[in-house]
């Protein structure tokens, strides 16, 4: 069984994927941030670093399928090889912060990997809205956070809105995060038991 969520940066991806993994006995993939060595460039001077970022978390995110393909586990990943390619990179060559060169080169790798590539059993899209978004990233407090601009975090969620409205490779479980607390144990029920309905094809959250 593969679980995957998805979302914007501060949507509760991780907090979630932490929950349902002791809830379920999932082994957990996190996303990899603190060992990463672009990203406080990244935010400091996106053109600059955009394209060593995207080709990091892209390579970075294969390897995690490949693993999660070869062990046989049930597993719930934080965040999807999806979500690099057709809302990060994507984003970013839409505001003019990756070359036509480097974005060309970025999509053939992806479409190269792509052919490797299984789809999750279910995808489940963290929605959130810009305050809820801010609200989150400010509550975490990383230092390299701080300096998202707006614009940034928004173009990113109509990207999101996009690509979920037409994701056609599997189950998809969309939980709207302004409504709830992900770590308040009453909305937590309401999340597990509408991926249970998810996952045996009954009605969803």
């Amino acid at each position: 069984m593969h679980i995957a969520i998805a979302g914007n940066i501060g949507s509760g991806k991780t907090t979630l994927t932490y929950l349902l993994s002791k809830h379920f006995g999932w082994k957990p993939h996190y996303e990899e941030v603190d060992n990463n060595p672009y990203i406080s460039s990244f935010y400091d001077d996106m053109q600059r670093w955009s394209f060593n970022l995207q080709i990091y978390f892209l390579t970075s995110r294969f390897k995690q399928i490949l693993d999660i393909r070869n062990s046989g586990e049930n597993v719930v990943q934080d965040r999807t090889i999806y979500e690099d390619a057709y809302i990060f990179a994507s984003n970013l060559y839409d505001m003019g912060l990756m070359s036509d060169r480097d974005y060309n080169n970025y999509r053939s790798l992806f479409e190269l990997m792509s052919s490797y590539m299984q789809a999750p059993d279910l995808l489940i899209y963290l929605r959130a809205s810009i305050p809820t978004l801010v609200r989150q990233i400010a509550k975490r407090n990383r230092v390299y956070e701080q300096s998202i601009r707006l614009d940034y975090l928004k173009s990113l969620n109509d990207k999101y809105e996009s690509w979920i409205s037409s994701y056609d490779k599997g189950k998809v479980l969309i939980i709207e995060s302004d409504n709830i607390e992900i770590e308040n144990p009453d909305d937590l029920s309401k999340i597990i038991d509408s991926i249970n309905a998810s996952l045996n094809g009954l009605f969803t959250f």
